[in-house]
């Protein structure tokens, strides 16, 4: 009894074994499901434009074929032939250069004059005379250098907006007065007003001078 029981037991388990190995081998294959988004065509092959689709109301542009191009070719210089931009710029310089074109008084007062400026000689019956002298342009520092008869007066006069000088008493003949340009100041030229007064009160002579630096400027008092 106890054999037949041990191999039903064993026949069972038999059966078990061949029916779990069997369920592994059919296994159950799933279709799949074409989405309807799926895409058949090639992805990384564009597709064809449509060139009459209209994109948010808004058709494309089409070339028109009665464009009317200039025949003559658009210059910034006007009517004007340059071989090069440097002749424009050379002939538009000389141009404007022409109105600042200035007489040889004119550079003087801009830029000094460069000779000995003279400015006369004067009789008179004085003792002596006040000589005077101030910078008649903006103050910006001109110094002169005052001789008489060649001999040096003052070294250095630091000239003001206001009159400013020395008494000189006349010698017989000619008293020669130079005002030296030590400089043209902060702006230039050496710029100064002068006056010789007599001891009377009488105006012998006055003038101004506009000078380069180490140029000087004369005036010749002659005694009676």
């Amino acid at each position: 009894m106890r054999l037949y029981f041990s191999f039903f037991i064993l026949f069972v388990f038999s059966l078990s074994t061949y029916a779990q190995i069997d369920v592994k081998k059919k296994s159950i294959a799933i279709p799949a499901v074409k989405s309807k988004d799926s895409v058949d065509a090639n992805p990384f092959l564009p597709s064809k434009p449509d060139n009459n689709t209209p994109i948010d109301n808004i058709n494309t542009p089409r070339v028109s074929n009665n464009l009317n191009i200039p025949q003559k070719e658009f210059s910034m210089f006007g009517g004007e032939k340059f071989g090069n931009p440097g002749e424009l710029y050379e002939d538009r310089l000389n141009k404007s250069l022409d109105h600042l074109k200035l007489s040889q008084e004119e550079l003087e007062l801009k830029n000094g004059s460069t000779t000995d400026q003279y400015f006369g000689d004067f009789k008179s019956k004085a003792k002596f005379v006040n000589v005077v002298y101030r910078d008649h342009g903006y103050v910006d520092g001109d110094i002169i250098q005052v001789l008489v008869n060649d001999d040096i007066i003052h070294a250095r006069v630091y000239l003001t907006g206001g009159f400013k000088g020395f008494k000189l008493d006349l010698q017989p003949g000619f008293n020669k007065i130079d005002f030296l340009a030590l400089n043209q100041g902060e702006s230039g030229p050496n710029t100064a007003e002068f006056k010789v007064v007599d001891d009377q009160g009488n105006l012998v002579s006055s003038n101004r001078w506009n000078l380069a630096t180490g140029v000087k400027a004369t005036v010749i008092i002659v005694k009676e």
